[in-house]
């Protein structure tokens, strides 16, 4: 296994570093924060980032994309989460597209994934339900028969980008009880249908999610993305790669934090010293570089998996989203130590790093969840 970046990859990885600085800045995201923005993210950078082609980077050529893997990806969600970019990668290309690229039909294909490979269609997944916690499979949205389509009832939260979604997958339960691994099915749904209601809402780092409720909302069989009661299965396989690009930015973000804090420990004098001059300072940064390293080879190795479709790709995810989870708290936890106590106020940037840790962390599952998830697929 190498992991060493190709010189295309080490391209893209500057392209997307310039793109970021140029583009992009704490300023703005603080701006975002502070006038609590409808949106969320810059519509228009969306669509520059759309044209640079990153958000078909994982379509095929045939569907708009431009049939680049994971450890591409890579490169650009790391400079994205540098500058904690809220623009709905996550959303929309890693978990939108992979589920219509994975279980949609030819059809749900030709219609939808041009269009968000253009910058020009939001597409959220609405999976978690207040009592299900990470769990994909403990679905209580309910779909019943009716007439020749379906009727969904249920509620739904933390929906990425769900305020702004053009389209939203909806999990529902079609048989089974409420923690089988079988019986869930995928709906693709309009949220501006009757018996939608949207409600939008603000993480501690300012990202926007949605709560969503159905109440008796009409769809057909067209709507059904995937196998029908299979839907647990596609949930897994489409969480696994956006699980992996979330890794990728939290790394680039844990990057900048450290970054941030050694300039600090470099500038910041007390006795007529730096204190980055000091063992016990030296040690503790010594302890994030290795932290951050160690990531860093979880992230590539799980992403070369991922392309290579290798049978324990799965394990690998969550070994790289355990480690990332815990070195950017880490690494954002001794940031606010080490900037002492301007690190405390909302005026330094610092800040923003610990929060997108505490809420990247709780993304697609926790450390501790994913241990126990790793453990279970190694048949501990």
């Amino acid at each position: 296994m190498s992991f060493v970046l190709s010189q295309e990859q080490r391209l893209l990885k500057q392209t997307a570093g310039d793109f970021v600085k140029s583009r992009s800045s704490l300023k703005r995201i603080r701006t975002l924060r502070d006038s609590a923005d409808a949106t969320g993210f810059s519509r228009d950078i969306w669509r520059e980032m759309a044209e640079l082609g990153w958000v078909g980077m994982l379509l095929p050529e045939d569907d708009g994309g431009s049939a680049l893997g994971y450890m591409d990806l890579m490169m650009v969600m790391e400079e994205l989460g540098r500058g904690l970019m809220p623009e709905p990668m996550l959303s929309t290309t890693l978990l939108g597209a992979n589920a219509v690229l994975l279980g949609g039909s030819e059809a749900q294909r030709r219609e939808l994934l041009p269009a968000i490979a253009r910058g020009e269609l939001l597409v959220a997944l609405a999976y978690q339900e207040p009592s299900g916690r990470f769990d994909p499979h403990t679905v209580q949205t309910t779909a019943e028969p009716s007439g020749r389509g379906w009727k969904l009832r249920g509620e739904k939260c933390l929906v990425l980008d769900g305020h702004v979604a053009d389209r939203i997958l909806v999990s529902a339960r079609t048989s089974g009880s409420i923690a089988d691994r079988h019986g869930v099915t995928l709906f693709l749904i309009d949220p501006r249908e009757h018996g939608v209601l949207v409600n939008r809402q603000m993480l501690v780092d300012s990202r926007i999610v949605a709560s969503i409720r159905l109440s008796d909302v009409a769809v057909d069989e067209s709507a059904i993305v995937g196998e029908p009661e299979n839907g647990g299965n596609l949930l897994e396989a489409i969480l696994d790669r956006a699980t992996a690009g979330l890794c990728a930015e939290m790394l680039g973000a844990m990057s900048a934090a450290f970054e941030m804090t050694l300039e600090y420990l470099k500038t910041r004098k007390q006795f007529g010293v730096a204190i980055g001059t000091f063992q016990a300072l030296k040690h503790r940064a010594a302890i994030l570089y290795t932290e951050i390293e160690l990531a860093r080879s979880a992230v590539m190795g799980m992403n070369q998996a991922l392309d290579e479709a290798r049978p324990g790709a799965s394990a690998l995810v969550s070994v790289a989203k355990v480690s990332c989870s815990d070195a950017f708290l880490l690494a954002a936890n001794e940031g606010v130590q080490m900037h002492g106590g301007i690190g405390m106020t909302d005026e330094h940037d610092i800040g923003f790093f610990l929060k997108r840790a505490r809420a990247a962390e709780m993304t697609f599952g926790d450390a501790a969840w994913h241990r126990r998830r790793y453990a279970e697929l190694e048949g501990y």
